[in-house]
């Protein structure tokens, strides 16, 4: 992973915007996220289909320490991975299918699991916000036709393609609110 950068501005938000060129790079992502995440902290998840965001909570799973295997809730809407190591549990969320704002998700229960646990809503821009004054914002895009890293100057006449160059995402992570002002993201590109 490599930090882009990292700005802290006046409105209570900092970001690091990063590039990671693999999907265990990805899951790697999730595990240094989760050693910056607490009881209580929602994160909201945004990408287009296949972006990666089931593998970064894959590795966010991993890093809580949480049991029971992370994969896409998209029919089951929320899952529960309690904590294996008395850490906080892993709600994670699929809103995608889900039309409405906050009152759809009311019958989650949300509100109850989120002060005990990391809630995790992948598609939830627009529909959860209101669940805290504080959140993570990761946005994933990918990077298609960007430029094989292999031969990043163009030059290399004897360069072979990447075949995990459409692989690389481009992820923006942002705290937004006062429980992420102070934090340091920077960890999150090491």
């Amino acid at each position: 992973m490599e930090p882009l950068h990292g700005q802290y501005t006046a409105d209570e938000s900092v970001s690091v915007r990063l590039t990671v060129r693999t999907p265990d790079r990805m899951q790697e992502l999730g595990r240094a996220l989760a050693g910056l995440l607490l009881p209580g902290d929602l994160v909201l998840l945004s990408g287009e289909l296949g972006a990666g965001k089931t593998t970064l909570t894959r590795g966010l799973g991993e890093g809580l320490g949480v049991r029971g295997a992370v994969t896409s809730p998209t029919f089951v809407i929320a899952r529960v991975h309690p904590s294996l190591s008395g850490g906080p549990a892993l709600v994670h969320v699929d809103a995608y299918r889900l039309a409405g704002g906050l009152d759809e998700m009311e019958d989650l229960d949300l509100d109850v699991s989120l002060p005990e646990s990391v809630v995790v809503v992948e598609w939830g821009e627009g529909k959860v916000e209101e669940l805290s004054e504080a959140r993570l914002q990761v946005v994933i895009s990918r990077t298609l036709g960007a430029a094989d890293p292999c031969d990043e100057t163009g030059s290399d006449p004897d360069a072979k393609p990447d075949p995990d160059a459409d692989d690389v995402r481009e992820v923006t992570v942002t705290g937004i609110g006062r429980r992420w002002v102070n934090q340091d993201l920077s960890p999150l590109g090491a």
